[in-house]
């Protein structure tokens, strides 16, 4: 079987799985369920909360296919294995019936992990943030000892340049309003490429935004590590405080009053979170392209692919542009 058939056809099973094939894949790897099954909101992978005979719920998380390689989801369980032993609350994956942390079913990857029960950080304090700051140092410490192999370097080329090539051969911005996205783009990266110099990267959570860290009873707790990449340690910190103005400044402020408790922050590197948001603004539309014949894509992004999202996108990296030149 060719990759681009086997692909299509891993591709149709992912878009059709179903309560069955779910409830089918964990009894193979030696986990028995009541049938209840939950479809939790994902895009990029296919979630469920699903109901063990043992009264446990776990949470099955089935990997979207082609995005990750197997080692590259195995570095993701590393290290969340590598945080619960330093005691950082995370969810770490459960140990299936071979000894591994990876199913696999008719080509899909699937991981179980344990549900965690707990609430949004909504409008936290400043000790709140003080305190989340010490978990990102923590979990930050951690990532600093070794690099992902298997995993991205979140920098100009991967979310920028190399993004930037593949939504113009594949044509995927209408003719009208290409070649200034193009061009606005170039400016953009041309400008921020040498301000990434000399900046450490380490494995970070990569996609640490509010809705990725609950109050459990554990305190503080990040979820979903699907997004870790090595990057720029202020990656995390603006993410969860990505605000332009005042209140942003301050959030960002109180995260780092804790963070430094735990782990240096050289101050310099928030010259990055400008760079960084309009690298976010690239992968992110280039994320969409690569799913957009996925029938949940389709219809949560109707708006995509217009000359209107194009020229809006066109605006928002120009803006970016004017408040790094204010930077520089």
């Amino acid at each position: 079987m060719n990759n681009s058939i086997e692909n299509h056809e891993l591709a149709n099973t992912f878009n059709r799985l179903t309560p069955d094939l779910v409830l089918n894949s964990l009894e193979s790897v030696g986990f028995l369920t009541t049938g209840r099954v939950i479809t939790l909101n994902s895009y990029e992978n296919r979630v469920y909360q699903i109901e063990l005979e043992d009264g446990r719920w776990v949470v099955g998380k089935f990997y979207r296919p082609g995005r990750w390689s197997k080692l590259s989801i195995l570095e993701e369980h590393d290290f969340l294995k590598e945080l619960d032993e330093q005691e950082i609350p995370v969810a770490l994956p459960l140990q299936l019936e071979d000894g591994s942390t990876l199913g696999n079913m008719d080509g899909i990857m699937f991981a179980l992990f344990p549900r965690i029960g707990g609430r949004l950080l909504e409008e936290p304090s400043e000790e709140k943030l003080m305190q989340v700051g010490r978990l990102i140092a923590r979990i930050h410490n951690v990532g600093a000892t070794r690099k992902a192999s298997h995993r991205i370097d979140l920098n100009p080329d991967s979310y920028g340049y190399n993004n930037l090539e593949y939504l113009i051969n594949n044509n995927v911005i209408p003719s009208e309003a290409r070649e200034n996205y193009k061009q606005t783009a170039l400016m953009l990266l041309q400008r921020i490429v040498p301000m990434f110099n000399e900046v450490p990267v380490i494995r970070i959570h990569g996609d640490c935004h509010a809705g990725n860290l609950i109050e459990s009873q554990a305190g503080a707790t990040f979820l979903d590590f699907d997004d870790m990449v090595n990057a720029p340690a202020v990656q995390d910190v603006w993410m969860l405080a990505p605000s332009f103005d005042e209140y942003g400044q301050r959030e960002r402020e109180a995260l780092l009053t804790g963070y430094v408790e735990f782990r240096d922050f050289n101050p310099a590197w928030l010259r990055l979170i400008e760079p960084l948001r309009a690298l976010r603004f690239i992968h992110y539309s280039t994320w969409i392209a690569k799913r957009i014949k996925d029938p949940a894509f389709i219809k949560t992004f109707e708006y995509f692919g217009t000359v209107q999202y194009w020229q809006k996108e066109t605006m928002d990296l120009r803006e970016q542009i004017a408040r790094i030149d204010s930077l520089i």
